[in-house]
């Protein structure tokens, strides 16, 4: 059963077995195991980049395109959301289900005339076509001030299934209230391991084993009969919708969405960095690599604080260790991870299992 519901693809290893079921359960029990809001709204991130990192690996580690808009199309998700909700005034699942519905579409034809005229060139060609449209896409999202809120963004109401003053019992649960919070928590939640099941279906499809022979040998894979551009072409327009359907979902956890949130260069620069920690080339990177990424970025600047008062009788070490210096010592680990893990956590633990023999 286990087998069939992960596609084949079991893990290499036990030690990742187990560290994926540690974060698995960790995510499934987070609202009873944590209190306070900044606990749900980490596993909540950790859920939706796990799914956004997924789908850029589709492209970069299994079919080697590198893209700089994938940032755009969680973005049209995202905003595809937020902007149907807005624009009633009874936020209803109908309405959210066109803002969707639209956004899809967009986020389908857009990534259709992005790899039927850009995936035809080669290499940094590509990568910088992509960067100009996703640049150029963030200043017509800010510009667009009636329909999206510029730079301000907008804010929205949801269904009163997922508002906080919704109480779907009045008994509590481990000591949780079932309210509306954590009924959109387990709509992330399970949307995300289903969006995640479907890209390790995928890749494991032999659609996928054909984008990994691309990545391997193109000019190969066109020998043996494959359009090669056909199939990059899906690849692209499939990461798209993915990537599209976590920005839906990230906009309905966070009743928001602005530019810099769901549109920055910065979501961009994050998902690179998973996905190189992680492990290219493989869906379980993205698991391991995204939950470290963002429990590095909540709760390091935390525990440096801690760290500099513990050691605030050496002046060098307690300079060192300031709050404000986070991004600077989240950077050494990064070097580090990437120095010990040179093809990423996941992927390293994959080579050891392949030199044993």
């Amino acid at each position: 059963m286990l087998t069939q519901l992960l596609s084949g693809d079991l893990p290499r290893s036990r030690i990742l077995s187990t560290v994926l079921v540690a974060i698995v359960l960790g995510l499934l029990f987070a609202p009873f195991l944590f209190s306070g809001a900044r606990p749900l709204n980490t596993a909540a991130t950790i859920c939706i980049y796990v799914v956004l990192v997924a789908s850029y690996d589709l492209l970069l580690g299994y079919t080697g395109i590198v893209s700089f808009a994938h940032t755009m199309f969680y973005g049209i998700g995202a905003y595809g959301i937020g902007i149907g909700l807005a624009s009633v005034d009874e936020p209803t699942w109908g309405a959210a289900l066109a803002g969707l519905g639209i956004a899809l579409a967009l986020t389908v034809v857009l990534a259709l005339v992005i790899g039927l005229f850009a995936l035809r060139v080669r290499a940094i060609f590509y990568a910088m076509i992509t960067l100009a449209v996703a640049a150029s896409f963030a200043v017509l999202a800010s510009q667009l001030s009636d329909l999206t809120g510029g730079e301000d963004g907008r804010t929205f109401g949801v269904p009163e299934l997922l508002s906080p003053g919704f109480s779907l019992m009045e008994n509590e649960v481990f000591g949780r209230a079932v309210d509306g919070k954590l009924v959109t928590y387990y709509i992330v939640f399970f949307g995300c391991a289903l969006l995640f099941l479907f890209l390790l279906r995928l890749v494991n499809s032999p659609f996928g084993r054909v984008l990994q022979a691309i990545r391997e040998n193109e000019f190969r894979a066109e020998a043996l009969g494959y359009r090669t551009v056909v199939y990059r072409i899906w690849a692209n327009v499939l990461a798209a919708v993915v990537a599209a359907l976590a920005g839906a979902l990230m906009a309905l956890w966070l009743r928001y969405v602005g530019p810099k949130t769901m549109l920055g260069f910065e979501v961009m620069t994050d998902i690179l960095l998973i996905v190189v920690i992680g492990g290219m080339g493989t869906m379980y990177g993205a698991v391991v690599g995204a939950t470290l990424f963002i429990l590095a970025q909540n709760y390091l600047k935390e525990l440096m604080g801690q760290a500099s008062e513990l050691l605030s009788g050496v002046p060098l070490l307690a300079a060192a260790l300031h709050p404000d210096r986070w991004l600077l010592w989240l950077g050494v680990l990064f070097i580090l991870s990437i120095y010990f893990f040179p093809i990423g956590i996941v992927g390293k633990l994959r080579l050891r299992r392949f030199l044993r023999g």
